[in-house]
């Protein structure tokens, strides 16, 4: 069953999502060669620690059985998602993804961005200009009686369009009182498939892309995923509600 919010609540998560973007603008404006990730995620607990809100990943105990040690999710180049900030060094042309989310007065909002560190190739920036415009044309989707699976597919065939693929073992999902609640969104599937897109669902569309095969597996550190052939890979992340005016993005960085 895919919980519904209403006005009220959607107004908390509001609240929320602006001060999500409000802090992941600072990590972003920190992000240069030479600097650890690590020093990211010390640069993201004092950014929260000025506010009322709580960092939504530290402590998260999810598939993996154990809690996340972060506030961050900071994975680097052929690394997809969900990889612990550490004492790795960000070197010039490497292709960063941030994941970071908040816990607002009952509420989490979560939210992603693809960065190149100093001047990347030219591969890189076109992979990161394809992902974050998939996630914008999912974003047109967002609107009573389409379904998920729409969004899925319109992701799929624009991404592919582009010579990229989309990954297919990790999805979107529905936020609110939890961090993942139904639906899970795939970015790939058929027109009119799926769950049907209701006023009052809030959900994260995330489209995640590579260069090469979609194929993923686990990184060492047990929480992260990386490309099996190592490609480069990007991904981007916003907090979206449906109310009676039409969508609205949570989480948008001003």
């Amino acid at each position: 069953m895919i919980p519904l919010k209403n006005e009220k609540e959607i107004g908390i998560m509001k609240e929320g999502g602006k001060i999500c973007a409000q802090i992941f603008k600072k990590i972003l404006e920190e992000v240069r060669p030479g600097i650890s990730t690590l020093f990211l995620e010390e640069r993201a607990r004092e950014f929260v620690k000025k506010t009322q809100a709580r960092c939504a990943f530290l402590g998260y105990q999810g598939d993996e059985k154990k809690p996340y040690p972060a506030c961050l999710c900071t994975s680097v180049n052929e690394e997809l998602v969900h990889v612990p900030p550490s004492d790795k060094i960000l070197k010039e042309g490497d292709i960063l993804k941030i994941d970071f989310g908040i816990f607002w007065k009952g509420f989490y909002l979560d939210m992603a961005r693809t960065v190149g560190v100093g001047k990347i190739s030219p591969e890189g920036r076109r992979l990161i200009r394809v992902t974050k415009k998939a996630l914008k044309l999912a974003l047109k989707k967002v609107k009573p009686g389409n379904t998920f699976g729409d969004i899925g597919n319109i992701i799929q065939r624009f991404v592919e369009s582009q010579g990229f693929n989309v990954i297919r073992d990790l999805c979107g999902h529905g936020i609110g009182k939890n961090l993942h609640e139904e639906p899970k969104i795939l970015n790939f599937g058929r027109r009119k498939s799926r769950e049907q897109i209701k006023e009052g669902m809030v959900f994260c569309l995330e489209p995640m892309v590579s260069c090469g095969d979609w194929k993923i597996e686990k990184t060492k550190d047990g929480f992260g995923y990386k490309m099996l052939d190592n490609s480069l890979c990007a991904h981007f992340e916003d907090t979206i509600a449906l109310t009676k005016r039409g969508y609205e993005v949570l989480t948008k960085i001003k």
